[in-house]
């Protein structure tokens, strides 16, 4: 998703007046007699038609975004800022990075944003980015991030931005209470605030977790059909039929677990979510954000649907489907096999948490794009190409 840096970094030329105290770069918003503008703040909205606004108002700032019209969900909007006054001959000491820091607070959760360091000379727009996440709209949370080995140098113009992206069709807000970057010592500032994780990490083996979890129910349901039940979805082959979970245009895939026996346990990092590919149909011509498909976590709905009678409109339980399902996803992956015909998704540590919890109520499985993607469902083999969670707890 860092697909629009390099765009940005041709077209747009950000600066911002941040105010040193005591050696920290801060921007407090607290300076009504200036605007944004004037002191040097800039946005940018794309990929899509999401508009946005970024207001200084009554000691904060807040950035606004408008994706009603929007149509595929992969927008993004950010604030930029050219950090000046770095101190980069203490950036090349030992064990000295950047940090950026900043409170904030959000309009509908769970959510994540992201930060984000880069200057003119970077090419890998993947490294010194880092994702939070948000798990509410009742409070301010601080997030953080310090970089690895950032090899800015003196004379190098320095950015520091915040991001959010796909985060649905509706309209959005989030209120920045400051905003502020240093240059710090790693081995002495302690560790960076809040729930973060890196943007698209490598997937891992499954067998390095402790707990392989088959799925309770799993069945397709039809946007279109919302009356009926799709839970014998096959692939008609006359001497093997297997029954199956299929994601196009109007289906999607609907999974619960039973976690019980881990309530009130803490896990300890991000996991897996392990599908068995049946078949896949997409068109190659078109690769940038298209046909791949998007795992979300299930929010609201019956939480007790069963797969023998689950329709879509019972699934929803009179709840409206913007509502039912998160509308920023926790992954978009390409289904393409790890090995033996498995297809490994990353689910983030707070997704899994929440599902133990039972504030999360399953992963649903949605097109990215134009794809017809179909998986094994449980009843094939007696269970042996079930949908699977893999993960660990403390």
């Amino acid at each position: 998703m860092i697909r629009f840096i390099k765009l940005l970094f041709a077209s747009l030329i950000f600066s911002c007046s941040i105010q040193p105290i005591a050696a920290q770069f801060l921007e407090n918003f607290d300076n009504s007699t200036s605007s944004l503008e004037e002191k040097g703040w800039s946005y940018a909205s794309g990929d899509g038609f999401a508009t946005m606004d970024f207001i200084q108002k009554d000691g904060y700032a807040s950035v606004y975004v408008d994706a009603t019209k929007d149509k595929r969900n992969i927008w993004w909007a950010l604030i930029r800022c050219q950090v000046p006054g770095l101190d980069l001959e203490k950036l090349t000491l030992p064990n000295y990075e950047l940090r950026v820091e900043a409170k904030i607070k959000v309009s509908q959760a769970p959510r994540r944003v992201n930060l984000h360091f880069n200057h003119q000379r970077t090419t890998d727009f993947h490294s010194h980015l880092m994702e939070y996440d948000i798990p509410d709209t009742l409070n301010w949370y601080t997030i953080s991030l310090t970089t690895q080995n950032f090899d800015a140098k003196p004379g190098d113009q320095v950015n520091a931005q915040m991001a959010l992206m796909d985060w649905g069709l509706g309209k959005y807000r989030i209120d920045i209470d400051y905003f502020k970057v240093d240059v710090v010592n790693r081995n002495t500032i302690g560790p960076d605030k809040g729930m973060k994780m890196p943007y698209h990490p490598p997937l891992v083996d499954p067998e390095t977790f402790q707990h392989h979890i088959l799925v309770l129910e799993d069945a397709t349901i039809d946007g279109e059909y919302t009356d009926m039940n799709f839970n014998n979805w096959q692939d008609q082959d006359k001497t093997n039929a297997s029954t199956l979970l299929s994601v196009n245009g109007t289906q999607i895939v609907i999974m619960r677990w039973d976690l019980g026996k881990f309530k009130g346990k803490q896990v300890s990092k991000a996991g897996l979510l392990e599908l068995t590919i049946h078949s896949v149909q997409r068109d190659p011509d078109y690769t940038k954000d298209f046909g791949s498909v998007r795992i979300t976590e299930i929010l609201g709905g019956d939480p007790r649907w069963e797969q023998e009678t689950v329709t879509y409109d019972l699934f929803c339980n009179e709840t409206p489907f913007t509502q039912v399902l998160n509308t920023q996803m926790i992954i978009d992956g390409e289904v393409k096999e790890y090995k033996e015909g498995k297809a490994l998704f990353t689910i983030s540590k707070p997704v899994l948490q929440r599902l133990i919890d039972g504030k999360t109520l399953g992963l649903a499985i949605k097109p990215l794009g134009a794809v017809h993607a179909s998986f094994y469902a449980m009843e094939n083999e007696e269970g042996r190409f079930s949908p699977k969670l893999h993960f660990d707890v403390d």
